[in-house]
């Protein structure tokens, strides 16, 4: 076992970068589409939407594909590195785009219009009362993405980046008498990366529901 965690681990630290860079495009592109889909501006929901549904609706392996091998054929492109980190940051941006977009409207109507009553500005009502409230609301579904995120990197190991799984799968090309071994520490592994996830996930869920009802 000592003879394969070398190199796994240096698999774990790729897909932990990609998880990280991923993470951060997907959280922007989840509030811009979030607000987009809200705007008073048709063109603009129109736009939020088309990118929603496109995104949602079609593999994240075909994304991810159409990104690193039909993008050159267009003469765009794109590192693997990067192609892996923007196919899933605009993948799970679409869905984290609905959390936000949902949460922002099960906030009650009374309580713009309270801040309205206060002579507070749209932008005052959506960032002192409106989204403090609803960022609580969106924390257990940002929490299951991120782990969905961290899972779904292992795509990435398609397109040549050297990954947790990518490392597994030379490692069994090279002595396949040792995969069931393999596949257990690529499980295990995969669980220690998204288990302390969970936990900071669960953590920001107590302090931010700290003092609410």
């Amino acid at each position: 076992m000592s003879n394969l965690l070398p190199l796994l681990a240096k698999g774990a630290g790729t897909t932990l970068q990609v998880t990280v860079m991923s993470v951060l495009v997907a959280l922007l592109v989840s509030f811009l589409a979030g607000f987009g889909r809200l705007s008073r501006l048709r063109s603009v929901r129109m736009l939020s939407t088309v990118y929603v549904e496109l995104f949602r609706g079609t593999s994240l392996l075909v994304q991810l594909f159409w990104l690193f091998y039909a993008l050159p054929l267009l003469g765009i492109e794109l590192p693997p590195l990067a192609a892996g980190v923007i196919a899933l940051g605009l993948n799970y941006g679409a869905y984290g785009s609905e959390v936000v977009r949902s949460s922002i409207q099960s906030i009650p109507k009374g309580q713009t219009e309270a801040s309205i009553a206060l002579n507070m500005t749209s932008w005052q009502r959506m960032r002192l009362v409106i989204l403090p409230q609803a960022f609580v609301m969106m924390l257990p579904a940002f929490g299951n993405l991120l782990i969905e995120l961290l899972k779904g990197t292992s795509l990435i190991s398609l397109i040549t980046i050297a990954d947790l799984t990518f490392q597994g799968m030379i490692l069994r090309t090279t002595d396949s008498s040792r995969t069931f071994e393999i596949f257990c520490l690529i499980l295990i592994m995969y669980f220690l990366m998204a288990y302390p996830m969970t936990l900071g996930m669960r953590w920001l869920e107590k302090r931010f529901c700290a003092g609410r009802v």
